[in-house]
């Protein structure tokens, strides 16, 4: 039935399963130390001060273990949920005792410290709002028609079934570039845990065959190179 369940209720389940598992450990040890005639009074100071040194050889170990209580109890991080920890972005596929595991679109897998979630800035995308804004620049010519481009631009965002209506995709000219005017295209999606290079990627080609088929120059770096002419520098001399 754990297994079966998906989301926050997976998340509460997984608090309860660990703290009842952590409890019937502890239970099953006093009792294993009882039946076989050790008292239990007797061992009290000695686990004391094997307590303490184990208490500070194992600090990091406990904060991780007391983060992911903390972290399963409060959901501010879920199974499912994606998110980017220390620059790595993936969706939480498990959150044990100790570490939680987060799945990048790639396959590959990160198992992070759950102390480190709870000391650290992680961006969750799924926890409040699962939209996301995406931007790409792009650069024309000076003599090229600013309406015609804005209007080429905003087609191929339109164009893409992840890109939101609301708010709708726009192009404004951001800048007056050094080799040609600068266009800022901004598109909005609803589904990043489905990828977002493959997205950015399609737009950009579509914007790059809209200006190539309506004669858009998209411009080289210019660079004004002045030569000294030899003769007449030693003439000079």
């Amino acid at each position: 039935l754990l297994k079966s369940a998906t989301g926050s209720d997976l998340s509460l389940r997984k608090v309860i399963s660990n703290t009842v598992r952590a409890l019937l450990m502890f239970v099953g040890l006093l009792l294993a130390l009882s039946s076989v005639g050790i008292d239990l009074t007797a061992l009290s100071v000695l686990g004391g001060a094997v307590g303490v040194g184990i208490g500070f050889g194992l600090q990091k170990l406990a904060s991780n273990y007391v983060s992911g209580f903390v972290i399963l109890a409060e959901r501010s991080m879920r199974i499912g949920d994606m998110v980017l920890v220390d620059g790595f972005e993936g969706r939480i596929v498990d959150i044990k005792a100790r570490y939680t595991v987060i799945r990048a679109l790639n396959g590959r897998e990160s198992i992070v410290p759950n102390e480190f979630l709870i000391i650290n800035r992680v961006e969750n995308f799924t926890l409040m709002d699962p939209k996301l804004s995406q931007t790409t620049i792009v650069s024309v010519a000076y003599d090229s028609d600013v309406d015609l481009v804005r209007r080429l631009l905003i087609e191929a965002c339109e164009s893409q079934d992840r890109v939101l209506k609301d708010p709708a995709p726009n192009a404004f000219l951001s800048q007056f570039g050094a080799d040609g005017l600068e266009f800022t295209v901004s598109y909005w999606i609803g589904d990043p845990e489905n990828g977002q290079l493959a997205l950015r990627s399609t737009i950009n080609m579509l914007i790059l065959a809209a200006l190539r088929e309506n004669k858009i120059e998209i411009p080289y770096p210019q660079r004004v190179m002045h030569m000294v002419n030899p003769s007449s520098k030693a003439a000079t001399d």
